[in-house]
């Protein structure tokens, strides 16, 4: 792949240039502009340390390469401060070819090194159906969780769960007063998010219900057995309908721990804060105070009441996923409305001490919108993720009726497109930014869009059936390579390097990215070069090109999360 390519240059060129191996081949990056070249080599840094000027350096670096005479080189030029490198197609085809045939993964790397990371994401509070403002958070944490297993760490998916507030004091005193009138609907998401909605709008009549629902909560914290009963049965309700809606999603965890869980550590932490001299106490709570330099409130760990909070919780959920999990990296997928709680969080766990309290990392994302307005679980006025998977479904069913009514009865083809469309439209976007979204840009078969992915991928399946007898095989790496055939192979290479990147950043929509670029350069190819019916070294090398786009592209979905189905 191309970090073969930056290898080989790298040591190559190393001895002549008088830098390191290793440090020319970090250096190497991919050129903005494909007509610079494959390969770019900033020069800014060693000029500085050689105290030279950029572009006298690049120059002379330019004519002691060429004296080498690389043979895979077709040519060096110097632009700027950089010198760029253009390969000759036949290596660009045995760097790309060469790993088809020793069955290496397209993807697949182990900068991981096989630390242990904790992914937190999605995370929705119990009782209340999960709605388009998790949608964000849950795909954009799944595609990390699949990049990290793609680059060799050891993950650890993890679904830190609301299940512990007021809300249950809230819901179980309506429960035992407006249950019965629900009957059967009782014990269901949908039984349980009306009786919430139900609790607040009485409660702004008769403020007296918000005492007695605190009064119940008080006795869950004291462990009431009838109340823990219903509790756990909210919790049971909440998780049928989570893991539903996770399956469609392709999400999965590999641990669901809720807040709950952490309340036999609260202690614990409080005490942790006294013995290190942190805790102040203020207006009768119990606060961390920072220093001036760092910018940040006190981060209040203790009410005056003695009941914990969000911090508290944290901060013993942190401790438990590096001594317990054993995270090496802590990672919370979370909207960037928790920048400042996270700032706290990590401080709080540095001024303790913890050397690991560097390798935790809050992976903000902006807002999810729709033009419907601003969500209020409490007023009933909420788009719902299920609302928005089945309008998905409704849209590409129509979309099917008029350009392939065969495939109506095909539901599951028909899920997996419109799926594909909703992660798609989010993932293509860079996560730091808020998203509106568009229906007519989602589910596209002809834009920027998760559908044409998959349509590109099944279009390659298709021209491979054609020839249920091809495997890749041999290829002649000396052939005459048109520029055509040469794009398509350069941006395959890239693969694995957009993996390492998507990964490393945090960033989903580096491989989105990338996948409408080789859909792009595929399209170009097939439209200038007939693949089938050819005399047999060119279809062969050229059905391998099609073979290697298909692989991309249906292992690229999968790292985000999306099925390619067989037909479109």
């Amino acid at each position: 792949m191309l970090a073969q390519l930056k290898e080989s240059l790298a040591a190559q060129i190393s001895t002549i240039a008088g830098v390191s191996a290793l440090d020319i081949q970090k250096a190497l990056e991919v050129p903005k502009n494909y007509d610079h070249g494959h390969l770019s080599w900033p020069l800014f840094n060693l000029a500085k340390n050689l105290k030279q000027n950029p572009q006298s350096l690049t120059f002379d670096m330019k004519l002691k390469i060429e004296s080498l005479q690389l043979k895979e080189l077709f040519s060096v030029e110097t632009l700027g401060g950089f010198l760029n490198f253009k390969f000759k197609p036949q290596a660009l085809a045995k760097a790309l070819f060469l790993n088809l045939e020793s069955g290496s993964s397209l993807s697949k790397n182990q900068i991981g090194n096989q630390q242990t990371v904790v992914i937190d994401y999605s995370s929705p509070n119990v009782a209340k159906k999960m709605h388009v403002g998790h949608l964000r958070g849950t795909i954009i944490g799944q595609a990390i969780v699949n990049l990290h297993k793609a680059c060799g760490f050891k993950v650890v998916g993890l679904n830190h769960l609301g299940d512990w507030g007021t809300q249950f004091g809230k819901l179980a005193w309506s429960i035992e007063n407006w249950g019965p009138e629900l009957g059967e609907k009782l014990w269901t998401i949908n039984g349980l998010l009306e009786l919430y909605v139900k609790f607040h709008d009485e409660s702004e009549k008769n403020p007296e219900l918000e005492g007695l629902a605190s009064a119940e909560f008080l006795k869950l914290e004291k462990g009431d057995a009838k109340l823990t009963a219903v509790w756990k049965k909210i919790i049971e309700v909440s998780m049928i309908d989570y893991n539903r809606i996770y399956e469609i999603l392709n999400v999965s965890h590999d641990q669901v721990i809720g807040e709950s869980f952490y309340n036999q550590h609260l202690q614990g932490v409080v005490d942790l804060l006294k013995n290190k001299n942190l805790l102040q106490t203020s207006e009768g709570a119990q606060v961390v105070m920072f220093d001036e330099t760092e910018k940040l409130p006190p981060c209040l760990i203790q009410k005056s009441d003695g009941a914990s909070l969000y911090a508290t919780r944290d901060l013993a959920s942190a401790i438990y996923r590096h001594d317990v999990l054993k995270g090496d990296q802590l990672i919370y997928i979370v909207g960037a409305e928790q920048t400042l709680h996270f700032r706290q969080v990590f401080k709080v766990l540095d001024l303790c001490g913890f050397s690991w309290a560097k390798d935790c990392h809050h992976i903000s994302h902006g807002l999810y919108r729709f033009k419907e307005g601003k969500m209020s679980t409490r007023k009933g006025r909420v788009i719902h993720l299920e609302d928005v998977l089945d309008t998905a479904v409704e849209l590409i069913t129509e979309v099917m009726k008029e350009k392939r009514p065969e495939l109506l009865h095909q539901k599951l083809i028909i899920q997996k497109i419109a799926i594909g469309a909703v992660i798609f439209n989010d993932l293509m976007n860079d996560r730091s930014k808020n998203v509106e979204f568009d229906w007519d840009r989602a589910i596209s078969t002809e834009g920027d869009s998760g559908p044409y992915v998959q349509y590109m991928a099944v279009r390659c399946k298709s021209i491979l059936k054609k020839r249920p007898m091809f495997a890749p095989a041999s290829i002649d790496f000396q052939s005459d390579w048109n520029d055509s055939e040469t794009k398509l192979i350069y941006s395959l290479l890239q693969f694995q390097e957009v993996v390492k990147a998507s990964c490393t950043q945090f960033k989903p929509n580096l491989l989105a990215q990338y996948l409408l670029q080789v859909c792009t350069e595929f399209s170009h190819f097939y439209h200038l070069n007939r693949v089938l019916d050819e005399p047999i070294e060119i279809e062969k090398r050229r059905l391998s090109l099609v073979f290697l786009t298909q692989a991309v592209l249906v292992e690229g979905l999968g790292l985000l999360g999306i099925d390619s189905p067989d037909a479109m």
